[in-house]
C-alpha cells in the first residue's frame, strides 16, 4: 500500500509541491498523431504562459507550460520513442518533460538513464524521469545502488527516491536499519534535494514497518529536518514525525 504524504510532494528536495494541474487541456491546439520535432517544439512555444513560467521557476522549473495541457500533447502523440529521444536532446525543459511521457522506458538502457539523470537538473524533469521512466526499467536496482553512493547530491537523491520505492513496495533485502543508520549521519547537513529524498525514506520506513517505527521517529524528532516547513491547509506536514502519525492513523482507521 502506497500513501502519499506531504501532500504529493516530490521527492527531491526544492522541487516544490507537485500539482496534477488538469484544467484548460481541452484549448491545447490540435496536432498530427506523428509529430516531428519541429511540429511539436512549435506547438510547445505556443503552450508558453508567464503565470505557468512564473509558479514553475518558483520551484526551479524553467518552462512556462500548463502540465496538464503537456499530458494532453502527450496523450494525442501517443508512444513515440525516437521522438522523445529528439525531444530530450533538445535540452529543452518542456520538451524533456513531453519526451517522458510519449517514451517507451524500458527501451533505455543502463548508461543512458545514468546520463539523463545527471542532465536532468531542472527538479520536475529528476521528478518525473525516476518517477515515469527509471522506476519501470529492468535497470532500476543497479542504477538505485549506484546513484544512492554518488558524489553528486542530485544524482544521489535520485537514487534514495528509488530507495524510498523499494521500502514501501520490495523491501525484502533491504538493510532498513543501516539505511537509518546513513539518514541519522548525513540528513541534516545534506543539500536540500538529497536531504528532501532522505527524509522520504525515513518517513516511509516509519510508516510501513513498525519495527523501526519508534526510531524513526527518534531520528525524525532529534534532527528536526523540515519541521517548520511551510503546509498549505489540508496537507500533511513533511517533518518525519508528523507524516509519519498521520499516514500510520489513516492506514489504522482503513
Amino acid at each position: 500500500m502506497v500513501l502519499q504524504g506531504a501532500c504529493g510532494r516530490t521527492a527531491v528536495g526544492v522541487v516544490g509541491w507537485i500539482l496534477y494541474v488538469t484544467d484548460g487541456e481541452a484549448e491545447v491546439a490540435q496536432t498530427t498523431a506523428a509529430g516531428t520535432l519541429g511540429d511539436v517544439m512549435a506547438e510547445l512555444a505556443g503552450l508558453e504562459d508567464s503565470k505557468a513560467r512564473e509558479v514553475n521557476e518558483r520551484h526551479g522549473d524553467d518552462h512556462g507550460v500548463n502540465l496538464g495541457k503537456l499530458r494532453a500533447l502527450a496523450k494525442r502523440l501517443k508512444t513515440q520513442h525516437e521522438l522523445a529521444r529528439e525531444l530530450w536532446a533538445s535540452g529543452d525543459t518542456a520538451a524533456r518533460l513531453l519526451a517522458i511521457l510519449v517514451c517507451r522506458p524500458k527501451a533505455f538502457g543502463d548508461d543512458e538513464l545514468d546520463a539523463m539523470v545527471r542532465q536532468a537538473r531542472a527538479p520536475k524533469v529528476q521528478d518525473w524521469l525516476v518517477n515515469y521512466v527509471v522506476k519501470k526499467s529492468p535497470h532500476a536496482e543497479d542504477l538505485r545502488l549506484a546513484w544512492s553512493a554518488d558524489p553528486d547530491p542530485v544524482v544521489a537523491s535520485a537514487g534514495w527516491a528509488l530507495t524510498s520505492e523499494r521500502v514501501v513496495k520490495k523491501p525484502e533485502g533491504l538493510d532498513l536499519a543501516g539505511l537509518l543508520d546513513v539518514i541519522e549521519a548525513e540528513m541534516k547537513g545534506a543539500p536540500d534535494r538529497l536531504q528532501w529524498a532522505m527524509n522520504t525514506c525515513l518517513a516511509q520506513i516509519g510508516i510501513e514497518h513498525p519495527g523501526y517505527r519508534v526510531r524513526a521517529l527518534d531520528i525524525g524528532e532529534r534532527l528536526q529536518v523540515l519541521r517548520d516547513y511551510p503546509t498549505p491547509p489540508g496537507c500533511t506536514s513533511p517533518f518525519a514525525p508528523i507524516w509519519i502519525g498521520e499516514m500510520v492513523r489513516r492506514k489504522d482507521a482503513m
